[in-house]
């Protein structure tokens, strides 16, 4: 039997309609209609998760595993604003997360009654649509209702993809549920647009002309980089192409793209005439930094949503198309463009720091702990997914990985890395182990992501704890402040091994090389379960291993 609330009802049809079957779900009152039609389908999965702010990732995580779109409901007041950081992220990374959010009828807001805020826009602009959806009353209304929720669900796939709220005021009684079947709602089905390719051939021929062209792919969901890969491989043939492992997987000069900088250095000879930018963000602040200095180029950004990012500051010309097809139709012309010196000039200087970086042994640090992972990984090998936290973590991930590495940088925050980590391991595969290198603060302010479901799962935490904020150790200016290490980097003394124990996973711990590789061995050939290594460095040594490694490639 399904809620007697006719806006839940018509919510709940159109979520089948569209093909939506998977769904996190947040305790509480106010939403207990919306949940209980969602259970009470037996087509959509939901999986329970108390904190809102873990919830929101880990759909995201959902979302990548499945490639589709994936519902979060929460409760009426703050519980909403709780989704705030996810739902950022899934905005600036095209994920498809609809988020339902269960509210009091408009005449008690502000009323100093329980629960309740202004919750209607709450979340924009980071949204691709916000809707409203009383309860009908009329048959016009109804009309509304159902209109509405097809605009948003439509939103959610449209021009790549990307969050959506739909906010629903409910009034008392909740627990009525005295209807039979749902109602048979009308779809408004969304066609694809045709895409015309006159724009992107121009392009093409005009890269092809250029003396010193130069592509920069950022960060793409892991079925596009996939999809893609043999197409990069043709382009890298022929053109100077930087990008890191959110955008590839396979490439070895995606792993050292920060090396590569520091041995140009300010050598302007390497700056490009012609760019094409394509995809999401790019972990490197050096190449951002050092194409910043190229000024009166040609500067193009395909983008599907035709939005402005200028992050080199020298954009000229913005092409709204899916990035995917202009990687083919380059690719398929790629062998025009004869390699010239700007080429060879950048793939000389690619294969001797890979070389170099490659021969590279640190000490004990979390860079050996990240080296040795990799090392044991591809050792023993098996069906895994990679997902890295941002700061330190992702920047070690880029050094040493040799595939595609999931990382939420969509707004680059410390929250939620656990929680994707989570969520994707949930998908139906139980072969496939989920590997989170992740770094302590990003960790701890997380963990709540282990509170309801991962001991289920084949989820592997590498945890790299050197006490604080370790990036800030490799920084110059925060260390000037006499309050760098217990404010800026947040120094503590905490471990991993209580939550292990409280959450059900497996703990190990390294506290020097000769424990590490030992341990490391038993974590990644580990498959009875959920496990944690926990790897304790000193932040100070951490950065010095850090400097020595780039000072070698010099």
């Amino acid at each position: 039997m399904y809620s007697s609330k006719k806006n839940v009802n018509i919510l709940t049809s159109l979520l089948l309609s569209h093909g939506i079957h998977t769904a996190v779900v947040c305790p509480g009152s106010r939403n207990s209609p919306i949940v209980h039609n969602l259970l009470e389908t037996n087509e959509i999965t939901c999986y329970p998760v108390t904190d809102e702010r873990s919830a929101g990732f880990i759909a995201i995580g959902i979302s990548e595993a499945i490639n589709a779109p994936v519902v979060v409901c929460v409760t009426s007041g703050s519980a909403l604003l709780n989704l705030s950081p996810a739902v950022a992220e899934a905005y600036y990374r095209n994920i498809p997360i609809i988020i339902i959010s269960a509210d009091r009828p408009q005449q008690w807001i502000g009323q100093s009654d329980g629960q309740t805020l202004k919750q209607a826009n709450a979340l924009k602009p980071n949204v691709r649509k916000h809707i409203n959806i009383s309860e009908p009353r009329t048959e016009e209304e109804l009309w509304y209702c159902n209109r509405l929720v097809n605009e948003a669900l439509n939103a959610t796939v449209s021009y790549g993809g990307g969050p959506v709220h739909i906010n629903v005021p409910l009034s008392e009684p909740l627990y009525e549920y005295n209807i039979t079947q749902l109602p048979k709602e009308r779809y408004i089905f969304l066609g694809t647009a045709v895409s015309d390719t006159d724009k992107l051939e121009l392009l093409a021929n005009e890269l092809s002309r250029a003396s010193k062209p130069l592509i920069v792919i950022g960060q793409l969901d892991a079925d596009v980089a996939e999809a893609l890969s043999a197409d990069i491989a043709k382009i890298h043939e022929h053109y100077v192409l930087l990008q890191d492992n959110l955008s590839s997987g396979g490439n070895p000069y995606a792993q050292h793209l920060d090396a590569v900088l520091t041995r140009i250095d300010n050598d302007t000879t390497f700056l490009p005439d012609f760019i094409v930018y394509i995809g999401g963000t790019i972990v490197s602040k050096r190449l951002k930094q050092y194409l910043r200095k190229a000024r009166g180029i040609t500067s193009v950004l395909i983008d599907e949503h035709g939005e402005v990012r200028d992050v080199f500051m020298n954009l000229s010309w913005v092409i709204q198309a899916y990035p995917a097809l202009f990687v083919h139709l380059l690719a398929a012309h790629s062998k025009q463009h004869k390699v010239n010196n700007y080429y060879q000039q950048w793939l000389t200087v690619r294969k001797a720091v890979a070389e170099q970086a490659e021969s590279y042994l640190p000490a004990y640090s979390q860079m050996l702990a990240v080296k040795l992972f990799h090392t044991y990984l591809y050792t023993y090998k098996g069906k895994h997914s990679l997902f890295y936290a941002n700061s330190s973590a992702v920047r070690l991930g880029n050094i040493y990985s040799q595939e595609y590495i999931h990382v939420n940088r969509g707004v680059n925050g410390i929250e939620g890395s656990l929680s994707v980590a989570v969520g994707y391991s949930l998908k139906d595969s139980e072969a496939e182990q989920v590997y989170c290198v992740i770094g302590d603060l990003s960790f701890f302010y997380d963990n709540n992501a282990l509170w309801n479901i991962c001991s289920k799962r084949l989820l592997k935490v590498l945890l790299l704890n050197n006490g604080g904020g370790g990036i800030f150790y490799q920084m110059k200016d925060p260390k000037k402040s006499p309050y760098c290490e217990e404010y800026i980097a947040a120094s503590h003394h905490t471990s991993a091994e209580g939550i292990c124990h409280s959450y059900g996973l497996q703990y190990l711990s390294a506290h020097n090389e000769e424990e590490l590789r030992e341990q490391m061995q038993r974590f990644v050939t580990n498959t009875e379960g959920a496990v944690l290594l926990e790897v304790f460095t000193n932040p100070n040594n951490d950065a010095q291993v850090m400097n020595e490694y780039f000072q070698c490639i010099l």
